[in-house]
């Protein structure tokens, strides 16, 4: 495991939780506070190309060797965007999936079915790439990938993706949300010069079982009286790259909106606090996109959030590290909950 993290938490975050950073990970504490700690990993974006597909195994192991956490999260994009969507290859990463010691939790990116349309990723139907994907990936519903841990999904609904879970008192909801504005852009690559109906409908159904699970995800946090909320996706819904082209035509952002609207009553209606963890635009970042004063609130036409943190983790070329995040103790609320860092993967 590496030597060397490179700390981004807040200096509230990090006075919280100073004392259990300096402590080794086994390291037995009579604390119930220090017990009931736990971290988690989240990696996005990987692997892209052949150097990074060669190297896909060692950062797993890697990230094996953090006996810290709890789980691990995958927010989408196993391949680059301009790489064949194959069988073969979503065989090879279900493997690759199958040697994470701790339980792996993923989400599909648009890469590896909405974009599949295009010529250099093999012409195919996106609709068709997402039951591969769901055949793959999801082929024992309620249960993690990696090591088992049981999952609250919507398989119901046909979305054995869309998944929840809580740790201790933290609720984590896991949405399929894509980029290329949710999966609305024309499938250019099968001759299509705007939305199909097929693929309107598909946007639709899981649009509309997205919004039910954020809804149902806080309802039972309120219930449970839970001291923070994350949701994790693959979309960064404020991509800083389309901040300039959605100012512009804000209808380049069409997709996401009832999606954002909905986080927005629900992190406002919630007394406690709210993270949103996504990759996509594959640069690290961490902000508040809906405070006051964001432009995200003129595009999205939506009232501020101002307790919305939104992490976005490293992908792609800078897919160097995967980010650890640390969940204190019972005692510790609002801004002490959640704390981050980014680990190096050792090659």
């Amino acid at each position: 495991m590496p030597s060397k993290t490179m700390k981004i938490t807040t200096a509230a975050a990090a006075l919280a939780f100073g004392l259990l950073a300096a402590q080794p990970a086994h390291a037995a504490d009579n604390s119930s506070e220090d017990k009931q700690a736990f971290s988690f990993g989240v990696i996005g974006d990987i692997p892209y190309g052949a150097a990074e597909i060669a190297k896909f195994p060692a950062r797993i192991q890697d990230i094996n060797a953090d006996s810290a956490l709890k789980f691990v999260a995958h927010v989408g994009d196993i391949k680059s965007g301009s790489s064949v969507c194959s069988d073969e290859y979503f065989s090879y990463i279900r493997t690759q999936f199958d040697t994470f010691t701790h339980p792996l939790v993923y989400t599909p990116g648009d890469n590896e079915w909405v974009d599949c349309h295009r010529t250099n990723n093999g012409a195919y139907n996106p609709l068709e790439r997402l039951e591969k994907v769901r055949e793959v990936f999801f082929n024992e519903p309620g249960k993690t990938l990696g090591a088992t841990m049981p999952v609250k999904s919507q398989e119901s609904l046909g979305l054995p993706e869309d998944v929840r879970f809580t740790q201790n008192r933290v609720s984590f909801s896991v949405l399929n949300i894509q980029g290329s504005n949710n999966s609305l852009m024309p499938w250019t690559g099968l001759g299509k010069t705007a939305a199909t109906p097929e693929q309107l409908a598909e946007v639709e159904h899981r649009t509309d079982a997205v919004l039910a699970q954020i809804r149902e995800t806080f309802a039972d946090a309120e219930r449970r009286n839970d001291r923070a909320v994350v949701l994790m996706t693959q979309a960064d819904m404020f991509d800083p790259s389309l901040l300039a082209a959605a100012s512009a035509n804000p209808e380049t952002m069409s997709g996401f909106r009832e999606i954002v609207q909905t986080i927005i009553e629900e992190t406002n209606g919630f007394d406690a606090a709210v993270y949103l963890i996504n990759g996509d635009s594959h640069v690290f970042a961490e902000n508040q996109p809906l405070a006051e004063g964001s432009p995200w609130l003129d595009i999205y036409g939506q009232p501020s959030a101002d307790n919305l943190q939104r992490i976005t983790v490293d992908g792609s070329n800078n897919a160097t590290n995967y980010v650890r995040f640390t969940v204190a103790g019972n005692s510790a609320d609002g801004a002490g909950v959640l704390s981050w860092e980014k680990v190096p993967f050792s090659q």
